[in-house]
C-alpha cells in the first residue's frame, strides 16, 4: 500500500512540474508561429531522451528555449519552417559535438572558449534585441510593428494587467506559486482580454477534442543551417549553469556522474529530436529546478511523468487551439518583463565575474558584440549571411581568442566562472 501511495505522489509531482514549466513552454512557440501542441509533444519527447542518455540520474525537465525566438522567427520568414527545423537539427548536433569535446578535453573547455566576457553580452543581445517585439505586442501591434491588431488603449490596459500580475507573482508570491509568474500573467491577462472582447473562441469551439499535432518534417537548407549554428553558443554555456544549479539543489555532482558530456549530449539530442517533428529547441528549465528545491522531488522519475503528461496533453487538439487564441497584448505585457530579465542575466554575468570594463580588451569585446547584435549588423549577401545572435556570438568568441590577454589575467579562474553560470538560473529562462 505504501508503495502505491509513493507511486501516486510521484505521478502528482510530475504533473506539478509540468504546471511550473507550462507558461514558458507554450509561450515560445506562440511567439515564433510554431504549434504549441507540437511543442508540448517535443518537450515530453526531449525530456524522455535526456533521461535515457543520463541514465535517469538528473531531475530536470527540458522544454522550449527562448534563446532561439529571434533566429527562428527570421529563419521561418526567410527560408520557411521546414528549413528552419533542418537548421535546428544541426544546432542540436553542435551540442553533441561540444559534448564529445567536453568528454575529451574536460568541462573547463567551454569556459575557456566562452568565458563571461563572451556569454554576458551575447545573452544581453538576446534580451535587448527582442525588446521591440514585446513593446509592439503590448501596444496591440504585430511583433514587427507592421499592422495594428487591437486598439491601442485596449491593448495597453490588457498588457499592463498581464505585466503587473506577472511581476507581482514573481516578487510577492510564496512557495510553488512564485515559480509560475508567466502562467499567472497569461491567465489573468487572458481573462481581462476576454471581458474586453479581444478573444475569439470560434476556432477552439470548432476544433476536435483529440487529434494528432501538426507535425512538420525538416528540410536541410545550407544558408539556414549556417545562420542557426552559432546560436547554440549561449544555450550551451547556460546548460552548464543549469547542471551546476541542480547539483547544488540535490547535493550531487552531476558534472562527474553522469558527467557534463552526457547532460550536454542529452540536451543536444533532445533539440535535434524536437526538430524532426516541427518543435522548438529544448533546454533545461530553471523554473523546474526551483520547484525541485521547494518540493524536494529529487527522483528523476518525476520528470519522466511530467514528460508523459506533456505528450498526452499534446494530443488534446481543442486545448492547443485554445492556446492560440491568446491575444498578442497579453503576451506582450509578459514579454516586457521576460525579455528584460534575459538582458539583466547577461549584465549580471559580467558583474558576478568581475569583468573589468576599464580594461580595453573587455571593453572592445562587449561593446562590439552589443552593437553588432542590437544594431542589426549583417555580414554576407543573399541567403548566405549572418546577423543577430549568430553574428555577435561568433564575433565575441573570435575577439576573445585573438585579442591578447593582459598578463595579470592569464591564469585560469574556472571556479569564478562556474559561480557565474550557476547564478544564471536564478533569473529564469533562456
Amino acid at each position: 500500500m505504501s508503495e502505491q501511495v509513493a507511486s501516486l505522489r510521484t505521478v502528482l509531482a510530475g504533473s506539478q512540474m509540468l504546471f511550473v514549466a507550462f507558461g514558458a513552454l507554450v509561450l515560445m512557440p506562440l511567439l515564433t508561429g510554431l504549434d504549441p501542441s507540437v511543442a508540448l509533444f517535443t518537450a515530453g519527447l526531449g525530456t524522455l531522451l535526456f533521461q535515457f542518455v543520463t541514465k535517469r540520474t538528473v531531475p530536470v525537465f527540458l522544454a522550449s528555449s527562448f534563446v532561439f525566438i529571434a533566429p527562428i522567427t527570421y529563419s521561418s520568414q526567410t527560408w520557411g519552417v521546414p528549413a528552419t527545423m533542418g537548421a535546428l537539427f544541426a544546432a542540436g548536433v553542435v551540442y553533441m559535438i561540444l559534448a564529445a569535446l567536453v568528454k575529451v578535453k574536460g568541462s573547463g573547455f567551454l569556459h575557456r572558449v566562452m568565458p563571461p566576457v563572451v556569454t554576458g553580452p551575447v545573452i544581453m543581445v538576446i534580451g535587448l534585441g527582442l525588446a521591440p517585439i514585446a513593446v509592439n505586442m503590448a501596444m496591440g501591434k504585430a511583433g514587427d510593428g507592421s499592422i495594428e491588431l487591437f486598439p491601442y488603449q485596449d491593448a495597453m490596459i490588457v498588457s499592463m494587467i498581464a505585466l503587473v500580475t506577472t511581476l507581482l507573482v514573481a516578487t510577492l508570491a510564496k512557495g510553488i506559486f512564485r515559480l509560475v509568474p508567466i502562467l499567472s500573467g497569461v491567465l489573468v491577462g487572458y481573462a481581462a482580454a476576454y471581458f474586453m472582447g479581444m478573444v475569439d473562441l470560434t476556432k477552439a469551439a470548432e476544433a476536435p477534442f483529440i487529434a494528432v499535432p501538426n507535425f512538420v518534417m525538416p528540410e536541410f537548407h545550407l544558408a539556414a543551417i549556417l545562420f542557426m549554428l552559432p546560436v547554440a553558443i549561449a544555450p550551451a554555456i547556460e546548460h552548464v549553469g543549469d547542471v551546476l544549479a541542480i547539483s547544488n539543489v540535490t547535493g550531487k555532482d552531476y558534472l562527474k556522474k553522469p558527467g557534463l558530456h552526457r547532460t550536454l549530449f542529452g540536451d543536444g539530442i533532445a533539440t535535434s529530436a524536437a526538430s524532426l517533428f516541427g518543435g522548438p529547441p529544448n533546454t533545461t528549465y530553471s523554473e523546474v529546478t526551483g520547484a525541485v528545491m521547494l518540493t524536494k522531488a529529487f527522483n528523476p522519475v518525476v520528470m519522466i511523468w511530467a514528460a508523459v503528461f506533456a505528450i498526452l496533453l499534446a494530443f488534446i487538439a481543442k486545448f492547443g487551439v485554445l492556446l492560440q487564441t491568446i491575444p498578442s497584448p497579453v503576451m506582450g505585457g509578459i514579454l516586457i518583463l521576460l525579455f528584460g530579465s534575459i538582458a539583466a542575466v547577461g549584465l549580471n554575468t559580467l558583474v558576478k565575474a568581475r569583468v573589468d570594463m576599464a580594461q580595453q580588451r573587455n571593453l572592445v569585446i562587449v561593446s562590439t558584440t552589443l552593437v553588432f547584435g542590437i544594431g542589426g549588423m549583417a555580414v554576407g549577401s543573399g541567403d548566405l549571411n549572418l546577423q543577430g545572435v549568430s553574428l555577435c556570438g561568433l564575433v565575441a568568441i573570435v575577439l576573445n581568442l585573438v585579442l591578447p590577454m593582459p598578463k595579470e589575467d592569464q591564469h585560469d579562474d574556472l571556479d569564478d566562472e562556474r559561480a557565474v553560470v550557476d547564478d544564471l538560473v536564478d533569473h529564469g529562462r533562456n
